[in-house]
């Protein structure tokens, strides 16, 4: 085999580590053998070469976490036979303890789901795992979770085994060769500029690991990515571990445990971790260390001692310490770069390259030759990056000291981010602060989340699976919303000025529904992909016969804009402009929605003037603002896109106009339990690329026989051609008022689990929690089958009886919004 550098591949991948690897693997299976990988010094060189190599699922909280885990698994398995090569994987079991009844709570919701798909996890007492991991201290666990098939595999020697997997099937890989530049020509990648010359590609993957922000930010791409200083000890041999020692990952400590050469690695995830090299990281570190800080990680040694006393006497080996790379939101930055066609994304697997480099590897490989991901990529897609966002140096240095200990800990709903704050804040966010508004984060923004009665009662007093101390708050945001009138602060969402003489033929190409509608009018659509998946749900509203608005939420900003530009075709003039930053958008949504925008507009407003799902716009006091009558709470009400400038004189005048009316603000805990009541939809949180509009209960809003068709048309079609779907989506509701729902709790029906909640809230109209989530049944699911089913909810080991409904509990006829 020839090592001289190829004039042309079809891809080139970028990084010769766990990720770069096993895409080269994959890609070669799905049959693009003329692949090459570039790696700038030695395989494993970056940072794969020191991982800990654990093959452990730790508490997943996604389907796409658990499906490409197991698949990573069982692919590292069964490597060692496929390609002859010696991986080191061995299956001794893991275990996580709970030492707090809130952990507890945690790890059975999660073992539940887990299990569901295919990660077997057991509960067992304190004593049985002091038995399985003998030098471990657990006289403080409540109850300990044994996973029997984890285990761990040899970083280098499972790179290897890939890498010569990928050789068999006819993939170049090129050690020494280090990347300059991306080649680019009119927005495509078109190969690459190493220090021994080019190579044309027709895809190029940026899979260098940490080195990957610097790289991406050459042609262009933000790629938010910092290294940390990542430590390990290696103590001498002990007396009871074995190599066949379990696994144990301590979220109280923050720290690992396994078996190495007869003693124990003990691995920390701190909680005030270092960043290392924040401007950037230097091309020639390879095989590197870095000095240890005794005195800051010391006391964190000392914490983790606590599980295992035995360990701080037994001798060092050796103190390690080496970079690993995170991300601001610790999830991937996986799939096509936004701005650069046929450049993808490999990056930023936050120091579980090992574990998810398999899984990561199969999916860009499918969304590569096929067109499409093949899982969730909601979370982990890198074009929600695409507005630049959370990358400065000041940024990376405030957030990357948090990341470590939240990936590791413990989780509970509700929980924000605390460092880097404020990067994006509302025109309104004094104003809400001082009305008691505690805010939580959501792509760097900072959303009002409840109100207290006092600015110094807006905190959370301790993070819980329960009833919080904001409770009764929200419930009273709540009531307000159904009984009388809220104010919204719903800046966050995400705005673009679609215009041009092509504006509607783009919209309607990528919408489902009908968008070539009269002036003033609003609807509501789906996009989806060439198989049906959902790429998005949002509204578009036509302002003129050639200028329109499309508003979704602040989630789906990145990947709405990105899709949208990828289909302006090359003879078409089309301008899309954001003006998230532009517009504070107010909602007003109640009973007493009408009345309250009645004193302070002369804009008749009657039902007649101004119908459900129009736009006009109309005067507050002295300032012109565009109403648009649309409700996702399920009542009466108006989004008011209000220029920032005058945000602050109309909120003033809402909130003043609006005492008398029993006018409150409200939060996103509201608007959650609002909308789930009603049981309306969000993509990226509770449906996603791999669903479609016919299960997920959104036919209404696709118009498969409109003119000229729409992206995903013959797809969704074929679909609905098919009846009743056997995989829909349900509503549910506690018959218990106690019991919280969040997400992730298996639907059971008829004694049989048929399913998982994927989103859930309190219905505090219906009287107890409510969520949305899709039933897999042997027959179509009717009606009958729905109404005459016997439906419980697993909540934290407990079946709680629930009602299934394919309308939504709270006014199934829509009349409370078109009042």
């Amino acid at each position: 085999m020839t090592n001289a550098l190829p004039t042309h591949a079809q891809a080139v991948i970028i990084g010769g580590g766990s990720i770069g690897c096993n895409l080269a693997y994959h890609l070669t299976k799905l049959g693009m053998t003329d692949v090459v990988v570039l790696e700038r010094d030695k395989l494993t060189s970056g940072t794969t070469w020191h991982a800990a190599g654990e093959i452990v699922p730790a508490v997943l909280g996604s389907e796409w976490e658990c499906e490409l885990y197991v698949y990573g698994r069982n692919l590292i398995a069964g490597l060692e036979a496929e390609t002859g090569h010696a991986t080191g994987f061995h299956q001794p079991g893991y275990i996580q303890p709970a030492d707090t009844l809130e952990r507890l709570e945690e790890m059975r919701r999660g073992a539940a789901f887990m299990n569901r798909f295919g990660i077997e996890v057991h509960e067992i007492s304190p004593a049985e795992a002091a038995e399985k991991f003998p030098v471990g201290d657990f006289s403080r666990t409540i109850a300990a979770f044994w996973y029997p098939l984890e285990g761990r595999t040899n970083p280098v020697d499972t790179t290897m085994a890939l890498a010569r997997g990928a050789r068999k099937q006819g993939a170049r890989i090129l050690e020494n060769t280090h990347v300059q530049e991306i080649l680019t020509k009119e927005g495509r990648a078109v190969g690459v500029r190493t220090d021994k010359g080019d190579i044309s590609a027709e895809h190029v993957v940026i899979a260098a690991g940490m080195w990957s922000r610097q790289l991406g930010a050459k042609a262009g791409i933000n790629l938010p990515l910092q290294a940390a200083e990542h430590y390990y000890l290696i103590t001498a041999a002990m007396e009871g571990v074995t190599r066949d020692l379990p696994l144990l990952e301590d979220p109280h400590s923050y720290a690992y445990f396994r078996e190495e050469t007869g003693g124990l690695l003990i691995g920390l995830f701190e909680h005030d971790a270092a960043p290392w090299n924040i401007a950037a990281i230097p091309d020639d570190f390879s095989f590197g260390e870095i000095d240890p800080d005794w005195d800051r990680v010391t006391p964190h040694l000392q914490e983790a001692f606590k599980r295992v006393p035995k360990a701080e006497n037994a001798g060092l080996r050796k103190l390690f310490c080496g970079p690993e790379s995170f991300t601001p939101d610790l999830a991937p930055l996986v799939g096509e770069a936004p701005g650069l066609r046929n450049c993808w994304v490999a990056a930023g697997l936050n120091s579980l390259g090992i574990l998810n480099g398999p899984g990561m590897g199969m999916a860009l490989a499918h969304w590569i030759v096929d067109g499409h991901c093949p899982v969730d990529h909601t979370s982990f897609n890198v074009d929600r990056f695409a507005d630049g966002g959370l990358n400065t140096p000041a940024f990376r240095r405030a957030r990357t000291p948090e990341l470590l200990a939240k990936s590791f800990g413990a989780h509970f709903p509700n929980e924000s981010f605390q460092t880097a704050r404020g990067y994006k804040r509302s025109a309104l966010y004094d104003r809400l602060k001082s009305a008691g508004a505690y805010f939580s984060e959501s792509h760097g923004w900072e959303l009002p989340d409840w109100f207290a009665p006092t600015l110094d009662q807006a905190r959370i007093e301790e993070y819980s699976w329960g009833r919080q101390n904001w409770w009764h708050w929200h419930a009273e945001e709540h009531r307000a919303a159904r009984e009388d009138v809220i104010l919204m602060d719903m800046s966050s969402m995400s705005k673009f000025i679609v215009e041009g003489p092509d504006a509607c033929a783009l919209l309607n190409r990528v919408s489902c529904n009908e968008v070539d509608v009269a002036t003033g009018r609003v609807v509501y659509t789906a996009w989806v992909n060439e198989i049906g998946g959902f790429e998005a749900d949002l509204t578009v509203t036509r302002i003129s016969e050639s200028k329109f608005l499309v508003v979704v939420g602040e989630n789906s900003h990145g990947h709405t804009e990105t899709w949208m530009r990828r289909h302006v075709r090359a003879d078409e003039f089309v301008v899309v402009t954001d003006a998230t930053h532009g517009i504070t958008q107010i909602n007003v949504h109640g009973p007493k929605a009408r009345m309250l925008l009645e004193k302070v507009s002369t804009a008749d407003l009657s039902n007649a003037a101004f119908p459900f799902m129009t736009a006009q716009e109309i005067d507050v006091g002295f300032f012109k603002v565009l109403a648009l009558r649309v409700t996702y709470v399920g009542e009466l009400g108006w989004e008011l896109h209000v220029p920032a400038l005058h945000a602050v004189q109309v909120y003033d005048l809402l909130l003043e106009a609006g005492s008398e009316l029993g006018v409150r603000n409200a939060g996103m805990q509201t608007l959650s339990s609002l909308r789930l009541e009603k049981a309306y939809r969000d993509f990226g949180i509770d449906v996603d690329n791999t669903d479609n509009p016919i299960e997920a209960g959104l036919g209404f809003a696709v118009k498969l026989d409109k003119p000229n068709g729409f992206i995903g048309r013959d797809a969704l079609a074929e679909i609905k051609k098919r009846g009743t779907p056997r995989n829909r989506m349900l509503q549910f509701q506690l018959r218990v008022p106690k019991p919280l729902l969040y997400g992730n709790e298996l639907i059971i029906l008829n004694g049989k689990e048929v399913g998982h909640i994927q989103v859930g809230a309190y219905g505090h109209t219906l009287g107890g929690a409510v969520g949305i989530g899709f039933v897999e049944h042997e027959e179509p699911l009717t009606t009958d089958v729905v109404e005459s089913g016997s439906w419980e909810i697993l909540v934290a080991g407990t079946r709680v009886p629930a009602i299934a409904s394919l309308k939504p509990l709270f006014d199934p006829r829509m009349e409370r919004v078109r009042i």
